[in-house]
């Protein structure tokens, strides 16, 4: 950077000609500032963990605000030390998060009940009510499923129940005021009308009456928040929400915040895949893939989640609640194993040479199986999980085998979701991969594109991931590119941030395609051995 540069930096942070993403994933609260031309100024991040209290999976009000202000105060830092002033302003904010999940709220602002996050699988009874009497699929995790649950168990907290959010809206409206939710969050609340990209009117009169049968004077539409789409504004950071995020005052308010979105709709911004026959998978604590569809669906299936884009086009959702965890508990073991024979390399060294490893091993990975369900998993009809590596006397078990596997089980079940929407007509011309399974160059890609026999491309913007795409979309508000010019979310993608970008596009090879179709018949045969594990280990 020529100090020109630098100098120019320095002003377009102190005049706040920036944008600040926040997004509260599964294991880490990360901050991302940009500049104008979107690229990263500094990023800041608080490792968290969700807690099995009470056999629900929850995180604390508490542990949301730690994390919060950790981050931006790592953040704020950062800033500092690279470019020695601290901000007190930036030009727009937004916060994601995990989608779905049930947080619910009496009339005085009050949490009734623990959070309970996307991986409680306790809804069955009122996913399959939902899904028979509106004709659409209800996934266990919807928000729409955790309060119809709550209403048909008859919850003592729902007699104060006034309304319900996702994380992304509570840490919004408690930074603003507002209580709205991004069009994409909101599709994984209750269905949304593409045409109006509002939630679905008949649906929501269905579901009202449903409602009502069982708790009567419970107004149903009055429980959700308003939906908003990407472009527009939705409040600004009052004083109140400031000393939340910053209890140094050094943080101002009066800042535009954009629309609170899920972390899949900024997992899209973040890939460019807002346009039709694109999609993108991310990787993470879950694995889940969003396709954006030409056309509605066919049928309605139990595997599929019909969700939007932030600016509200419909999506088909693969979403496994399984991803990279058992990956990483292995890498734990060699580590350590490392460790004993002397050996310090870190984690990043063990992850790279056990990915490289998976390229040297067979192309149905010899005869292994490997299932990674650490928790429960809808799309194979599991309640609970147990990880499993399973072999035959005749398979080769070596390092690059069992590797290989690893990351064939880590795409297992993602491999069942996608098949689906194949045998649907539905065709792709990318799939744009990230998470932190994609860091070592050129192996999780590659088994990706076997795996779903599709191009995969990784850029140089899939390690920022969801905070730097919720980044771009309060800066897609600073600009007013919806609001004062109409430009809609994929122009501005494509023209204003990604025109530049370096892609590697991973293509599916022949015998990889030929060797994973065969692990996954296995796999899918095998999950019986799963079933009978959940059954006699507790």
């Amino acid at each position: 950077m020529t100090h020109a540069q630098a100098a120019g930096l320095v002003a377009a942070i102190t005049a706040g000609d920036t944008s600040l993403g926040i997004e509260l994933g599964s294991t880490r609260i990360k901050a991302c500032l940009i500049g104008p031309d979107h690229t990263v100024i500094a990023t800041g991040s608080h490792a968290w963990e969700n807690e099995f209290v009470d056999r629900m999976w929850t995180y604390s009000i508490d542990a949301i605000w730690e994390g919060l202000r950790a981050s931006v105060a790592d953040l704020l830092d950062a800033v500092e030390a690279a470019h020695g002033v601290r901000p007190t302003t930036v030009g727009a904010l937004g916060v994601s998060a995990m989608m779905h999940g049930y947080l619910a709220f009496d009339s005085e602002g009050e949490l009734l009940v623990p959070f309970r996050t996307w991986r409680n699988t306790t809804t069955e009874r009122a996913a399959a009510e939902l899904t028979r009497e509106l004709g659409f699929n209800f996934p266990l995790r919807w928000s729409a499923s955790h309060v119809y649950q709550a209403i048909l168990d008859d919850e003592p907290h729902v007699e104060c129940l006034d309304f319900l959010t996702t994380l992304a809206g509570y840490v919004h409206w408690r930074l603003t005021g507002r209580k709205v939710l991004g069009v994409g969050d909101a599709s994984g609340v209750f269905p949304i009308d593409p045409a109006t990209r509002d939630y679905d009117a008949a649906m929501l009169a269905r579901f009202g009456e449903l409602v009502a049968a069982h708790r009567p004077g419970l107004d149903a539409a009055a429980l959700l928040p308003e939906v908003l789409v990407a472009g527009q504004e939705a409040g600004r950071l009052t004083a109140e929400g400031a000393a939340l995020l910053d209890p140094t005052g050094t943080l101002l308010a009066g800042i535009p915040v954009c629309p609170p979105e899920g972390d899949a709709g900024t997992g899209m911004v973040a890939t460019n895949a807002v346009a039709p026959r694109t999609g993108n998978i991310s990787a993470g604590t879950s694995i889940f893939a969003m396709v954006v569809l030409e056309r509605p669906l066919a049928s309605v299936h139990e595997e599929l989640d019909l969700v939007t884009t932030p600016a509200g086009d419909l999506v088909a959702m693969v979403h496994c609640n399984n991803g990279a965890s058992e990956l990483g508990a292995w890498a734990g073991v060699f580590t350590e194993f490392a460790s004993a024979l002397g050996v310090e390399g870190g984690a990043d060294a063990v992850f790279e040479t056990l990915f490289t490893a998976a390229l040297q091993g067979e192309a149905d990975g010899g005869g292994l199986l490997a299932y990674n369900y650490l928790s429960g998993e809808p799309i194979t009809g599991l309640a609970e999980g147990r990880p499993l590596v399973v072999r035959t006397p005749g398979s080769r078990l070596t390092l690059a085998n069992f590797m290989r596997t690893q990351l064939y089980g880590a795409f297992g079940t993602l491999s069942v979701g996608m098949k689906v929407l194949t045998d649907e007509g539905v065709e792709l011309d990318s799939m744009f991969a990230h998470g932190g399974m994609f860091r070592t160059a050129g192996v999780a890609q590659r088994l990706l594109a076997a795996a779903i026999d599709a191009p995969v491309t990784v850029g140089d913007t899939a390690s920022e991931g969801g905070a730097w795409g919720i980044a771009v979309l309060a800066e897609y508000v600073r600009t007013g590119a919806l609001t004062t010019q109409g430009e809609d979310l994929g122009t501005y993608l494509s023209t204003r941030v990604f025109a530049g970008a370096a892609l590697d596009v991973a293509q599916p090879d022949p015998a990889d395609v030929a060797g994973y179709a065969a692990f996954l018949e296995q796999y899918v045969a095998g999950l019986a051995i799963e079933r009978a594990a959940v059954e006699a280990i507790h």
